[in-house]
């Protein structure tokens, strides 16, 4: 038997930095992907049971510098450094769920991708499609297949689960970032 997805895209015109990028060398780039935890997140979000399947893709990436200082340092003026930092542009997401009841309802709602700044809108106009896994396969962007075990790589510490870490493996699919770094 096929199991049949129900879909919605959200998009916005924003960038998307995920604010806890805990490497501080001279370039960080944004993951191009989405962790367990942040999954989890837009699930109790939208208050529905599960997210099935996710796909995130952008039309561009660019490099944005960020002032930096240690949380330690109190006196005004030490301790700042400056950074690169990707910043994805117009980031697409398509969401799959279980049930068009749980579908219609992250249609009706906005999602923050990781900072309240960076909001998606879902697409109206496309409305909830459904489709097959193989067809949710063929959408363009990337997506964190998560595991249980060390047999994909470390992703993170789950937030919701005692900061248990998390693990996975990328898929990512015809042409994921639209146009060229700027």
């Amino acid at each position: 038997m096929k199991i049949m997805l129900y879909t919605v895209k959200y998009e916005g015109p924003f960038g998307f930095i995920k604010p806890w990028i805990a490497v501080r060398d001279e370039l960080t780039f944004s993951q191009q992907f989405l962790t367990p935890s942040i999954i989890e997140g837009m699930r109790q979000k939208l208050q529905v049971d599960e997210i099935l399947r996710h796909k995130l893709s952008f039309t561009k990436f660019s490099k944005q510098q960020e002032q930096t200082r240690p949380k330690r340092i109190k006196k005004w003026g030490s301790g700042f450094s400056i950074i690169q930092r990707g910043l994805m542009i117009e980031p697409f997401l398509t969401l799959g769920f279980k049930s068009k009841y749980e579908a219609q309802r992250a249609l009706e709602q906005h999602l923050c991708l990781c900072r309240n700044e960076d909001v998606v809108m879902p697409d109206g106009e496309r409305g909830i499609k459904k489709m097959s896994n193989e067809e949710f396969d063929d959408i363009p962007g990337f997506e964190l297949q998560f595991t249980n075990s060390e047999d994909g790589f470390m992703v993170g510490y789950n937030r919701f689960e005692d900061y248990e870490p998390m693990y996975g493996s990328l898929e990512i699919t015809g042409n994921a970032i639209k146009n060229e770094t700027l």
